[in-house]
C-alpha cells in the first residue's frame, strides 16, 4: 500500500503548487498596492480554514489535510500583507458575526467531542461568505477571474483525492468550496453571455 500513500502525497504536492499558482499573483498585486482586500474577511477565512485543517487532521485525513493547512497559512498571509499595506480595514456587524461564529467552532468541537459539527459550521460560514461575491458577479460578471476559480476547484479536487480517510468531516469542506466555485463560474459564464453587447448588424445595399 506504500504506492497508494506515495500517490496521495504527490496529489497533495500538486494541490499545494496550485495554491501557490492561484495566490502568488494576488499577493503580488497587494504588495504593489493594486489590490485592497478586506482584512477582517481574510482573517475570518483564515480561522475557518485553520479549523478545517485541525478537524481533517484529527480525523486522520492524511496528506490532504496538509494542503488545507498550507491554504490556511496563505490566507492569513493575505490578511497580514493587506493590513501592512493599509488595505480595507473597515469592520461591519456582519463581519463581527462571521468572526464570532468562526471562533465559536472550537468550543462546539470541545463540547460535542466531534469535529464534524465544527466542520459543518465553518462550511456554512464560508458559503455565506460567498454571498457578497455572488451578488457582485451577478451585476458585474467580469469582475472575478474564472481561471482563478478553476484553479481553486482543481486544488480542492486534489485535496479530496489526497485524503487518507473519507468521512463527512474530512470531505465536506473541500467539496463544498469546490462546488461553490463551480456554481459561481457557471453563473458568471451565463451572465457574461446575457450581458454581451450584440454584434452590430450590417445592412446589404
Amino acid at each position: 500500500m506504500d504506492w497508494i500513500n506515495a500517490d496521495k502525497t504527490l496529489l497533495a504536492a500538486i494541490a499545494t503548487v496550485l495554491t501557490v499558482v492561484a495566490f502568488a499573483p494576488y499577493l503580488w498585486s497587494i504588495q504593489q498596492g493594486k489590490t485592497h482586500p478586506h482584512v477582517f474577511s481574510w482573517v475570518v477565512w483564515g480561522i475557518n480554514t485553520g479549523v478545517a485543517f485541525f478537524a481533517v487532521l484529527a480525523e486522520r485525513g492524511g496528506a490532504g489535510s496538509w494542503v488545507i493547512g498550507f491554504s490556511c497559512a496563505v490566507t492569513l498571509l493575505v490578511a497580514a500583507l493587506a493590513y501592512h499595506k493599509r488595505a480595507d480595514i473597515s469592520i461591519t456587524r456582519t463581519d463581527w458575526l462571521f468572526f464570532v461564529a468562526a471562533i465559536a467552532t472550537m468550543p462546539v468541537w470541545y463540547l460535542t467531542d466531534d469535529p464534524l459539527w465544527s466542520v459543518v459550521l465553518i462550511t456554512i460560514i464560508e458559503l455565506l461568505g460567498f454571498c457578497p461575491t455572488f451578488r457582485k458577479c451577478w451585476h458585474q460578471p467580469h469582475s472575478e477571474s474564472i481561471s482563478f476559480l478553476v484553479i481553486l476547484i482543481l486544488r480542492n479536487v486534489l485535496i479530496v483525492a489526497a485524503l487518507k480517510r473519507y468521512v463527512l468531516s474530512t470531505t465536506l469542506f473541500p467539496v463544498a468550496m469546490a462546488a461553490a466555485c463551480a456554481v459561481l463560474i457557471m453563473m458568471m459564464v451565463w451572465r457574461r453571455q446575457l450581458t454581451k453587447s450584440p454584434e452590430p448588424r450590417t445592412v446589404d445595399l
